[in-house]
């Protein structure tokens, strides 16, 4: 895997064609709207392993195109709704269900699961082609909040959810990219006061897990740097591994989109990079007998490498 800076965009040269289809919408009593999600799933193959991936802050099941195609086009059949904190759905800073968007988020998860039988049908040529058994979790900052709780992480400060398990077994695998790390001192002042959620205990999350970290990412909600994102893999049992990129930013590279003004650290390589350890962790995480991790491990140990791996 030799990954430069000027990589080409893996989705432009894909093995397998892809098929997708939006707005899928799936009835949500009690959440104010129904839950409107996108489907991608490659044109071929049978029994495809799931992935349901939880947006960042503000984007949408339209988001994160350089992985979720990735995904697809190599046997994933990939999942994204459209949370409530959605910047296309326009809810007022005022609305009631603002501060408990991080629940209705994990909700929003379980319930793409409870319809996979829906969603199948909504997608022409997905009917039966899905395997139940292999599902995996993966999310992106706000996302990976979402991603972390589904994989057993637990919320450590005060109210009735301290503690409470939300985590699901139909999961199997996750993926956490620059997902939020450790609470109590380690937030701070602005995080405590508005996002108390973020209060996370790890002790408890044992699925198995990929996170992947931006050595450069400096967060306003936390008052240590760059390391706090990697608090989910050093904090949480074994089953982990942790994937350090150099020079990495909140967008890891570019993840959220192509040419989005929002990506600061935008590098191809870098995307090319996380698209292929993510995959291959799934692969492996889901497929015990397949060698895809070990071989993606073995090709990122070179000195101009643009990150590095550890696992336990």
């Amino acid at each position: 895997m030799n990954v430069s800076v000027h990589a080409r965009d893996a989705n432009m040269i894909a093995p397998i064609p892809v098929v997708s289809v939006r707005s899928v919408v799936l009835s949500a009593p009690g959440r104010g709207e129904d839950l409107q999600v996108r489907v991608s799933a490659p044109i071929a193959g049978r029994a495809l392993p799931v992935i349901v991936f939880s947006h960042g802050h503000g984007s949408s099941m339209d988001g994160y195109a350089p992985l979720t195609d990735f995904w697809a086009a190599r046997g994933f059949a990939v999942i994204q709704p459209t949370h409530l904190d959605s910047k296309r759905l326009g809810l007022p800073a005022d609305d009631l269900r603002g501060p408990l968007i991080w629940r209705y988020r994990v909700e929003d998860v379980k319930r793409i699961l409870d319809n996979l039988d829906l969603i199948e049908k909504a997608l022409p040529g997905l009917a039966g082609r899905l395997d139940r058994t292999r599902i995996a979790a993966a999310g992106h900052s706000f996302g990976g909040q979402t991603t972390e709780l589904l994989l057993g992480a637990r919320m450590a400060g005060p109210g009735d959810d301290a503690g409470k398990d939300m985590s699901d077994r139909r999961i199997k695998a996750g993926l956490l990219l620059a997902a939020g790390g450790d609470g109590g001192t380690s937030l701070s002042a602005f995080a405590v006061q508005h996002l108390p959620y973020l209060d996370t205990s790890f002790a408890a999350m044992t699925t198995p897990t990929l996170v992947v970290a931006g050595d450069s990412d400096h967060s306003p909600l936390t008052v240590r740097g760059p390391d706090w994102f990697a608090d989910p893999y050093f904090l949480s049992p074994g089953g982990k591994a942790l994937l350090t990129l150099f020079g990495g930013e909140h967008m890891l590279g570019g993840i959220s989109g192509y040419e989005v003004t929002e990506t600061t650290d935008e590098n191809p390589g870098r995307v090319a990079l996380v698209q292929q350890m993510t995959w291959a962790f799934l692969r492996s995480a889901l497929y015990p007998e397949d060698p895809a991790w070990s071989a993606a491990c073995n090709a990122l140990d070179r000195p101009d490498a643009l990150g590095r791996v550890e696992c336990k």
